[in-house]
């Protein structure tokens, strides 16, 4: 499965006490309900969400979001029907170490519209799939050996796999992908009387009231039966043994069928209604509609219906007073916390919102049921049947046809361009056998191809808004100065400060080499990392010397008077969490860790001589290592506990006592395992936890617990990620090539895709992030309003230490465009007016002229604009030297940018969409 975790029931109530806790409201275990021979307290037991907040910070949650987003979307998980099925790709069988049979599936995906050359690996295990992305290097061999060691328990492999030539195995390794789970899925609906308590009674329900009648047809539309051709959730269709009609809907490209318990067959003799219970009590997740009088609550409990199947219940219910629907929901304690949450108060007072949220909160139910161990044991021996199979088959063939083709670990996966007709026949027949098997499979309704809904349109919490529209430097690092200023420094033209609806502001030359930089606002200082190797420093800055006009413009030796002492050579920094009193700084030097601390509290003001700027950082304490770290990650102490350092380094993550020094080792990767990526605190209503991770995985680590079970669970990505980001409730992978967004709470992937040339600036505040535009464009002749976009730097000398021009050998023929997601709304911080609003970015006054707003609306808007904008001169001083003009025009923000967009747009057949569509 994608993203596997596996959750125990004494774990649950250990993670509530984290994550669950603000986005899953009042998350409860009930007591075991009886097993139907009268023994209480021995059956099954049932956790309850009831979109209630109790305890001391209550009302902050009041009319908190509850945003509906499929998890494990199939759409995106469903690898081999997508991407494969119908493409030449390689499959390998082998043994892995415990002698249990795998297949390795292979494909180097063709370029696609954001011109990126992938592989995509898929392993097939007995315990389920494993999936991981790579970037293709035409300079770069991959072998077979290379792609198993990407794989956690793969690297004590010592015979090499075959090569399965036989497009035979395509079927079969379908059949295993459709293990994972179904594409469509049924539902139970069962309707409960006021004072109803046992399912025989409920079942007995020969009609629904009006309220029941109205809430079916809310959920779809009523089918006849008989002759229905499409998705029909075990009911009959050609002879009415279950019934005339039903209720049936697509949602995002899962049909799915309701067992209305009033419309399937009714018995008068039989008060068990068991022709009802076969199908309701098989559904894995029921929805029981209860009516109530005014100002009541249903009383339903799980224990009323006996099932060994169900898993989950959605309790629904009209509330008269509020005009409103209600629901709670019980799921089994094996079944891990699933989305979305219920809002707080779960009323729902628009009733499309609340179809939306119902349906996706099944069908997510029904994914999370899969992970119990039920029907995880069922799924395993199912799959290792099939793989046995599989093996035996293809390589112990008796009539000696099997075509089969044994590569050494170091044969490279992607065959020679110069291959023979053979062969080339063989990949045609592969590539067809292929796309029949797809084409098949969704005659029969069962591929995930289709996003058509009925659902509502809606704003993902994630989508971006437009910047920066074109930055024609290549960035090697930055932060965010606000809400609407960015710090950038480039890899070899210096640095810049960066606002909404205007140019781009020199503050450093290009001579200066940054390679880190924070800004810390609530102390008005800027902390940069320059150079690198033995020359790498630290200094420190006033953000006031780039707030007032004229800014300052640092040379490389203007820099000097603003080292930090003691930190030459270093490899990196690190600071601590911000809003805190007072601010602590680790620097990693080879095998030590300094940690300092700035003198001067938050509520100091801004300094105003150069003296308390350099002597500002305290030297603290020395911390010896046994290795050079990769990551250093502070955690403030609180309610008495000390700070500590969680250092990073090889395979291995410990934590560093600061004040004795005592190291305890956190947790340690699987040999091979030594690409480190980051160590989050994300320490939430006082309670330390740390995200670990490394290469692939994320794992999480509690560092105080008050409950004997420690809870720990890992989950994978599907690329390996350069930078993770949390954003509670979801947690977000970026490298080079794309990003995935994941929840937090169960690791469940709701988003992935891929973006050319991709850098996370920060996320400090809001989370910043560059790629290539969309809609690159050439740089046009000399003169044109384009070319005058970029800043150019005049002074009395002629050879000018600013930004390279854009004929210069180092400029970038794609501008980066820059992204902003606003982290209101993916925390859930605004309301819902907010976050159903365009977001258009706050127009900039600039000398004058108001500038207009850029928000991705407008970029992706074909609009004439070409009011004429004025020249105007932008002054700025040199530390030590004469003032310097930038000369810029207005229209280059105006028409340039934003209309250097639309102009591209206008020429095609359609407006390309935004990087997260």
């Amino acid at each position: 499965m994608t993203g596997k975790i596996v959750v125990t029931a004494s774990d649950i109530s250990v993670r509530r006490g984290i994550f669950s806790r603000k986005h899953y409201g009042s998350v409860e275990l009930l007591p075991r309900s009886d097993n139907g021979n009268g023994d209480a307290g021995s059956g099954s037991r049932f956790r309850v969400e009831t979109g209630e907040r109790r305890g001391r910070d209550s009302d902050s949650f009041h009319g908190s979001p509850s945003t509906p987003l499929l998890e494990n979307p199939e759409y995106q998980t469903r690898w081999y029907f997508k991407w494969f099925l119908g493409r030449y790709h390689q499959n390998y069988c082998g043994l892995d170490g415990d002698k249990n049979p795998f297949v390795l599936s292979i494909l180097l995906s063709d370029a696609n519209d954001h011109q990126i050359q992938q592989y995509r690996a898929i392993l097939w295990r007995k315990t389920g799939m494993e999936k991981i992305c790579l970037p293709f290097n035409p300079t770069k061999t991959l072998t077979v050996r290379n792609m198993l060691s990407l794989f956690s328990r793969m690297h004590r492999i010592e015979k090499g796999p075959k090569e399965i030539l036989t497009p035979s195995v395509l079927k079969d390794l379908l059949i295993l992908e459709e293990q994972e789970g179904s594409v469509n899925f049924k539902f139970g609906v069962l309707y409960a009387r006021p004072g109803q308590t046992a399912d025989n009674e409920m079942f007995s329900n020969k009609t629904g009231s009006d309220d029941f009648n109205e809430f079916i047809a809310l959920l779809g539309d009523r089918v006849t039966l008989k002759g229905h051709d499409r998705y029909r959730g075990g009911l009959d269709t050609k002879s009415d043994t279950t019934g005339t009609e039903s209720i049936y809907t697509v949602y995002e490209g899962h049909e799915i069928m309701f067992h209305v318990s009033t419309l399937l067959p009714y018995s008068a003799d039989n008060p068990q209604q068991v022709e009802r219970k076969r199908h309701i009590g098989n559904d894995i997740v029921n929805i029981v509609f209860c009516d109530c009088e005014n100002g009541e609550l249903p009383t339903f409990k799980p224990q009323m219906v006996k099932s060994q199947f169900t898993h989950v219940f959605a309790v629904v219910w009209r509330d008269h007073e509020a005009e409103s629907y209600r629901v709670q929901v019980f799921s089994e304690e094996n079944v891990p916390l699933f989305g979305p949450p219920l809002p707080i108060p779960s009323l729902f007072d628009r009733p499309d919102e609340f179809r939306e949220f119902l349906l996706v909160k099944c069908i997510n139910g029904e994914k999370a049921a899969f992970n119990t161990p039920i029907f995880a044991q069922k799924r395993e021996r199912t799959l290792d049947s099939l793989l046995r199979d599989l093996y035996t088959e293809h390589t112990q063939s008796d009539s000696g046809k099997a075509m089969l083709s044994r590569r050494t670990f170091s044969d490279a996966l992607v065959e020679s361009s110069k291959s023979t007709t053979k062969e080339e026949a063989r990949k045609e027949e592969f590539a067809r056998i292929g796309q029949a098997l797809k084409l098949d499979t969704i005659m029969k309704g069962d591929a995930p191809t289709s996003l058509a809904t009925s659902g509502t349109a809606r704003k993902e919490p994630w989508q971006p808004q437009c910047f920066f529209p074109d930055f024609s430097y290549e960035i090697a690092c930055g932060d965010s100065w606000g809400s609407d200023r960015l710090i950038l420094a480039t890899e070899s033209s210096g640095a810049f400060v960066i606002e909404e609806g205007a140019v781009p502001n020199p503050i450093f030359e290009r001579s200066v080499t940054i390679r880190q930089l924070s800004v810390v606002e609530e102390h008005g200082i800027l902390i940069v990392r320059m150079d690198k190797g033995k020359e790498a420093k630290i200094y420190v800055f006033r953000l006031k010397d780039f707030e007032s006009e004229p800014t300052a413009f640092y040379t490389k030796s203007d820099c000097k008077d603003h080292r930090v002492e003691g930190t030459k050579g270093c490899l990196f920094f690190t600071l601590n969490r911000p809003g805190g009193n007072f601010l602590r700084m680790a620097v990693a030097m080879g095998r030590k860790v300094i940690l300092l601390q700035w003198k001067h509290s938050a509520a100091h003001s801004v300094m105003s001589h150069n003296e308390e700027l350099l002597d500002g950082f305290v030297p603290l304490q020395e911390l010896s290592l046994t290795e050079t770290p990769s990551i250093l990650t502070l955690i403030d102490g609180f309610n008495g506990s000390e700070s500590r350092v969680c250092v990073g380094y090889k395979n291995c993550f410990d934590l560093i006592n600061e004040r004795s020094g005592e190291v305890t080792t956190l947790f340690q990767a699987e040999a091979g395992k030594t690409n480190l990526v980051a160590a989050l605190d994300v320490c939430e209503d006082d309670e330390n936890e740390l995200l670990l991770c490394y290469h692939n995985s994320c794992h999480f680590q509690k560092l105080e617990s008050t409950s004997a079970n420690t809870m720990e669970f890992d989950f994978q990505w599907c690329s390996v990620p350069e930078e993770v980001v949390c954003a509670s409730p979801y947690v977000m992978s970026f490298n080079s090539e794309g990003f995935e967004i994941r929840l937090l709470v169960n690791g469940n992937l709701v988003y992935a895709g891929t973006m050319p040339q991709m850098k996370l600036i920060t996320s400090k505040t809001d989370i910043f992030f560059a790629t290539t535009a969309p809609e690159y464009y050439p740089w046009p002749a000399a003169n044109t309003t384009a070319r005058d976009s970029v800043p150019v730097i005049l002074s009395k000398e002629n050879n000018s230490s600013g930004p390279s021009s854009p004929n210069s050998p180092n400029q970038i023929k794609k501008p980066f465009r820059i992204y902003k997601v606003n982290l209101a709304n993916l925390t859930g911080q605004q309301s819902k007016e907010d976050r159903a609003m365009r977001m258009p970015l706050t127009p900039r006054n600039v000398n004058g002229q108001t500038l207009p707003a850029i928000s991705v609306n407008d970029c992706l808007t074909d609009r004439d604009s070409t009011t004429p904008s004025p020249t105007f001169h932008k002054e700025f001083r040199l530390p030590n030297g004469p003032r310097v003009k930038l000369r810029t025009d207005t229209a280059s923000t105006d028409s340039g940018i934003q209309n250097g967009c639309n102009s591209v747009f206008s020429s095609q057949s359609s407006p390309p969409v935004s990087p997260f569509s």
